[in-house]
């Protein structure tokens, strides 16, 4: 398909990209919680003022990038289910996104900005990751008795979409969800320094036991 841009919109969608490769070498840096919009202009050569054309505000650049991570994670579980992952696959999918870059996962799964507050939108990318994990879940067999969460979630299933899996699968993907979240979250946080053990084999020994 032939370009249709004018040369002005191919400018900006270019700088608005350098903006935001700036961005994440700075949040490398200082995190971000101290990403400045002064300070990428001052690398980019440009007035404070000439770069708040492109993005107006720290928070819209912020949601630019959680936006891309986001949908980067949907994207690449989305690949790996298509070609047949099950749900021990897609955890050590999980994980290898999570290791190439470590600032772009804790961005969406760490600390969270102070003073920044994500719009709707940012939940309906997420959710598309759970929905990869929802239907691995529902493809492995599970026997076991229901425990009180699972009657909870039976009337708190909104979170879900349009998954009419019973709660014990739901509570199976949350405890996936949010067990290798956890052990991810420590690693890439340096929690783990000094402690002596693989984290690989932590996350894998976890995994292990969700599968049970």
């Amino acid at each position: 398909m032939a370009d249709t841009k004018t040369p002005r919109e191919r400018y900006r969608t270019q700088l608005r990209a350098e903006i935001k490769e700036h961005a994440w070498r700075q949040i490398a840096t200082t995190g971000a919680s101290a990403l400045s919009l002064n300070a990428i202009a001052k690398q980019l050569g440009m007035s404070g003022p000439a770069l708040y054309r492109y993005y107006a505000s720290r928070d819209e650049l912020i949601t630019e990038l959680i936006r891309d991570a986001y949908q980067s994670l949907a994207d690449t579980l989305g690949q790996a289910a298509d070609e047949g992952a099950d749900l021990a696959k897609l955890a050590h999918t999980l994980r290898a996104w999570a290791l190439d870059d470590p600032q772009r996962y804790l961005l969406i799964y760490g600390t969270p900005v102070p003073g920044y507050h994500a719009p709707a939108d940012i939940t309906l990318i997420s959710s598309q990751t759970m929905a990869i994990l929802l239907d691995a879940s529902a493809a492995l067999p599970w026997d076991r008795s229901a425990t009180p969460f699972d009657a909870h979630l039976a009337d708190h299933r909104d979170w879900a979409g349009d998954h009419r899996d019973p709660p014990t699968v739901l509570h199976r993907a949350l405890r996936f969800w949010t067990r290798l979240h956890g052990v991810l979250s420590l690693e890439l946080s340096g929690h783990f320094a000094g402690m002596g053990f693989d984290p690989a084999l932590l996350f894998q020994a976890e995994l292990d036991e969700l599968l049970v």
